[in-house]
């Protein structure tokens, strides 16, 4: 997707009041970023808005007002901000330009998108539909590491909740790695490479290796801290988790996959044995992504330790309703978790009534 970013060109329109049409023409971009900025005393108000250019639909907008104490600090904090905000807002108006073109037109990149959407609830059915589409795409671009990057999760999840399936696992691993080789210059490919490689072979310090990688080159990316904080949370990162899930959710808090960084949080406040925040984090996911079952096991288990049981059992009920497949033993050994969240974690399932 072409963003207008580029310094000596736009500033060509400082002061003056272009057509976006015009402008995203003689850039050659889609979308066009403009904003203003207004001092009064020791302050300052800064607005920003992203406009697609072909049709002039204005896509965000934002206002932001600070007090001018540190304009560097100011400039780091605005643009950590905008970048992270704009990012999902931009990814939904590309897939629905994709979604406005004929099927035969669409290049890998297209597919992507048309791919994304049904994994926004990371649960078999969304995935089955996503991988055709991932597959056609890598069938045209044999080394497009973000087409690896989505096929791996779409594996991962149909290994995690459609039966643990070995091939499931082994396609996991091999395109997560693809998405690693061929995407060292992309975040969102080094983002889910890292997952799935923490997720589904359980190798956690070449996860944190790619997402470390990731933020370096996109430190606004907040799906990067918020699947970074559920490996870490796994991993009984407890710390290092809330951090990540906070920083995700500070870069963008109506992110599609915010849901990521409550799950983080809750897991992590689970190790810490601080049931009363867990519950409220996990709350907080199931809000955001009320489909995807995994949520609701975590909530299970928190409702036991705070002696919620009857909720508890509800909750339960719910699991197996989204997931009947679902399993204790399966479901633990697919994600295999730090020993000090493995073993209170089964405990509590257990008791709610979750089967072995």
């Amino acid at each position: 997707m072409a963003v207008c970013h580029r310094a000596n060109s736009s500033f060509a329109y400082k002061g003056k009041s272009p057509d976006i049409r015009q402008v995203g023409r003689e850039l050659g971009v889609r979308y066009v970023l403009e904003g203003s900025v207004r001092r009064a005393a020791s302050r300052v108000r800064i607005t920003g808005q992203l406009v697609e250019a072909e049709s002039g639909r204005h896509i965000w907008a934002e206002r932001y007002d600070r007090a001018l104490d540190d304009v560097f600090a100011l400039q780091d904090e605005i643009t950590a901000s905008v970048v992270g905000t704009i990012e999902p807002s931009l990814r939904q108006a590309e897939i629905e330009r994709v979604k406005r073109k004929r099927p035969d037109s669409l290049d890998a990149y297209d597919l992507v998108l048309r791919a994304t959407p049904f994994v926004d609830i990371p649960m078999p059915d969304g995935a089955s539909q996503a991988l055709p589409l991932l597959e056609r795409a890598l069938t045209l671009e044999p080394d497009y590491a973000l087409a690896h990057g989505y096929a791996a999760w779409c594996h991962e999840i149909l290994f995690q909740r459609a039966g643990r399936g070995e091939d499931n696992r082994q396609a996991a691993i091999r395109h997560a790695h693809a998405a690693i080789i061929h995407g060292r210059d992309d975040a969102m490919a080094l983002t889910l490479g890292g997952f799935n490689i923490g997720m589904v072979e359980h190798d956690r310090a070449a996860a944190r290796e790619a997402f470390e990688a990731a933020v370096a080159l996109s430190p606004s990316s907040a799906l990067t801290y918020s699947m970074g904080s559920i490996v870490r949370a796994w991993a009984g990162e407890a710390e290092r988790a809330v951090e990540w899930g906070e920083q995700a959710l500070r870069l963008s808090p109506f992110d599609p996959f915010a849901y990521g960084a409550w799950l983080g949080i809750a897991m992590a406040r689970f190790c810490q044995a601080r049931y009363e925040d867990a519950a409220g984090a996990a709350r907080k996911a199931i809000q955001r992504n009320p489909g995807f079952s995994s949520l609701h096991v975590i909530l299970a288990a928190v409702l036991v330790k705070l002696g919620h049981i009857n909720e508890a059992k509800v909750t339960a009920a719910r699991v197996l309703a989204l997931q009947p497949g679902f399993t204790i033993g399966e479901w633990c050994a697919a994600i295999d978790p730090a020993p000090e969240i493995a073993e209170p974690l089964t405990e509590a399932l257990r008791a709610a009534g979750l089967p072995e």
